[in-house]
């Protein structure tokens, strides 16, 4: 009795506010109305190899995008939880640019639904590793943060060092995808500490947003190479063509 009195008075001082526009909210870290309206969740018939949605009807039978038919992905199955567009963009970048860490805890709720065809019961999640350089300026990798929030929402294990960024690449930003792919050619391998954790496993990689898939490509490439039964991958958001 004493902890919920306490918990309202904080409510009275401190109210919960929508994570995009701060208005009032019934509950913490949610969405208001009006922005829950307007966030492009994805739903409904997805691609299986990268989550952007489709048109039609969700049906028994795996369907792929126009990409991911011309550019065989070398992962086995992924999904997104946001297109990437608007409030769905807004929501990555306040997480990856903005110190928004109060995104992570609806995000982990958005991504366990998201994730629920993908896992098996002993799934190793692990996070896109940053590379050392970029964690000191950033001070945190936003693919990890989803990662531990994602391991306790769904209770499957994680490891954060799974995967290292063993060079330092450039921003990947206006590269066409053969550019993007050729930039991240063994950049990313398997801690050799943690190489035995996968092996025979499903591994789950984790980030925030999939544009290409080329560094989600170098983890799978790196998952495989190690051991790993299968890689599947997960994103909060996807570019879509036709956002």
């Amino acid at each position: 009795m004493h902890r919920a009195a306490f918990q309202t008075a904080v409510r009275l001082i401190y109210p919960s506010r929508c994570t995009l526009c701060g208005t009032t909210v019934d509950s913490d870290f949610g969405l208001c109305g009006p922005c829950w309206r307007d966030t492009p969740f994805i739903s409904g018939l997805v691609c299986d190899a990268c989550g952007v949605p489709l048109p039609g009807e969700s049906g028994a039978q795996a369907e792929f995008c126009d990409e991911c038919l011309v550019n065989a992905r070398p992962w086995s199955r992924g999904r997104s939880a946001l297109r990437y567009h608007e409030n769905g963009r807004r929501l990555v970048l306040a997480l990856k640019h903005g110190d928004r860490h109060d995104v992570i805890r609806p995000a982990a709720k958005w991504l366990a639904r998201a994730a629920a065809p993908l896992l098996q019961p002993d799934t190793l999640l692990a996070p896109v590793p940053l590379h050392w350089t970029r964690m000191l300026r950033r001070r945190y990798n936003q693919s990890a943060l989803l990662v531990q929030a994602l391991a306790r929402e769904i209770g499957q294990p994680h490891c954060l060092d799974l995967l290292h960024r063993s060079k330092r690449t450039q921003s990947l930003n206006g590269l066409d995808r053969a550019a993007r792919h050729a930039m991240l050619s063994d950049a990313i391998r398997i801690n050799p500490a943690r190489g035995p954790l996968i092996t025979d496993r499903q591994v789950l990689v984790v980030d925030d947003v999939m544009t290409s898939g080329a560094t989600l490509s170098a983890c799978a490439q790196a998952a495989y190479a190690a051991g790993a039964q299968d890689v599947c991958i997960l994103t909060l958001a996807r570019v879509a063509k036709d956002a």
